[in-house]
């Protein structure tokens, strides 16, 4: 009787699941009407204009993340906003976003070239485009931060693919005729600059996930050279042995194999990979009901998990309502979704290279905060939208 019990129990319980699943499939739109609800009552509490959203709800603490976060307004996280507003219908608010890149670029504070930050303060754009920072009590000085400061080539791609979406072809080739002149590779392009000017560190390791956002935003502008240059790289960093893409090369060539979720499976959104390689990545990053951000990480990406969520919808894979149902379980009070189903994710990788010797590179960890980029994809795939595939 107790077995019998037991079983009709496990059946029920998975059951619901099954049903839960269903439902997170089933009703995408309202799913998305929330995500992009959120992302609409942030941007309504700045001031009318040209604006860039906070990238993360800050805690009251003063630990170095909520120190160096709390005006920060990334590029990459921006641009994907814009495309989920797109993606709901609301150019209107996508072009706000639009238009603060592109006085970002023109306005630069040293740079005249085309490119973009990784991350600019949030509010508001100024002329001078202003970077995030934070005052330093001790030492009495505005402080910097080096990442956020340079300009790597996938946020720059990002913002190309808002801009050719928005029809801001000019400022999307200025970005595009950059990255030709400063970091185009024998094979692919190269990830960037980090630090400050005039002479910020060239950036020699290429990636995986980079080169397939550079494929798609130049292929967004017909630029077809180009993108079949950074096509090149991503489908020779291809793993047999895993089934899917590696992570890219370090910067003496050698190849990183690690795995991790965008560089795994955005080229299946890109139209590079396959439906399977997809899937050979969110296996081998599944963290029970998500992925983490790679091999190194012991908990959920939430980011990652909404991503993976649309990528597996597209595969018709049931697994995709069981992502979704993870990530609207962690939503924010506020209405944005969390970066980490736990208090500290670790990514595996570092921010950036060390600038002072005999100091450790700071490594690159996600926290619980309330973020846009993770609602952004939440609402890209609730909405069933590919922001890498016009």
């Amino acid at each position: 009787m107790l077995l019998f019990l037991q079983k009709k129990k496990f059946l029920l319980s998975r059951r619901a699941l099954i049903a839960s699943a269903a439902l997170a499939v089933a009703m995408p739109a309202s799913a998305a009407g929330a995500y992009v609800d959120a992302i609409r009552a942030a941007m309504a509490a700045l001031p009318a204009g040209p604006v860039l959203l906070h990238s993360f709800v800050v805690g009251p603490g003063q630990d170095d993340f909520d120190r160096t976060q709390a005006n920060a307004a990334y590029v990459y996280d921006n641009a994907l906003a814009g495309l989920a507003l797109l993606a709901a219908g609301d150019r209107q608010g996508a072009a706000r976003i639009g238009q603060a890149l592109e006085i970002a670029q023109l306005h630069d504070r040293f740079y005249r070239d085309g490119r973009l930050r990784n991350a600019y303060q949030a509010g508001a754009m100024s002329s001078p485009a202003k970077l995030p920072g934070w005052w330093d009590a001790g030492a009495k000085q505005w402080r910097e931060d080096p990442y956020q400061a340079g300009s790597q080539t996938g946020p720059v791609a990002w913002a190309m693919l808002l801009w050719a979406a928005l029809g801001q072809n000019g400022a999307a080739n200025r970005a595009g005729d950059w990255l030709n002149g400063q970091l185009r590779a024998p094979n692919g392009y190269f990830g960037g600059f980090y630090g400050f000017e005039p002479q910020p560190l060239k950036l020699t390791w290429q990636s995986t996930e980079q080169n397939t956002d550079l494929f798609a935003a130049f292929g967004g502008l017909g630029r077809a050279a180009d993108a079949g240059h950074a096509k090149s790289f991503v489908s020779g960093m291809f793993d047999p042995d895993f089934g899917t893409y590696i992570a890219g090369l370090a910067p003496d060539g050698s190849k990183n194999r690690l795995l991790a979720a965008d560089a795994g499976t955005w080229p299946y959104l890109a139209g590079i990979g396959s439906a399977a390689s997809a899937q050979a990545a969110v296996a081998k990053l599944r963290r029970g009901a998500g992925i983490g951000f790679s091999q190194a990480s012991g908990g959920v990406w939430l980011e990652g998990t909404a991503f993976a969520a649309l990528a597996l919808e597209k595969t018709g894979d049931r697994l995709a309502g069981v992502f979704a149902a993870t990530v609207a379980a962690n939503v924010a009070p506020c209405g944005l979704v969390y970066a980490s189903a736990d208090q500290l994710l670790s990514t595996g990788l570092t921010v950036g290279p060390s600038l002072q010797p005999g100091v450790a590179p700071e490594k690159f960890n996600y926290y619980r905060r309330p973020a846009l980029a993770p609602t952004a994809w939440a609402a890209l795939a609730a909405l069933v939208a590919n922001p890498l595939r016009r």
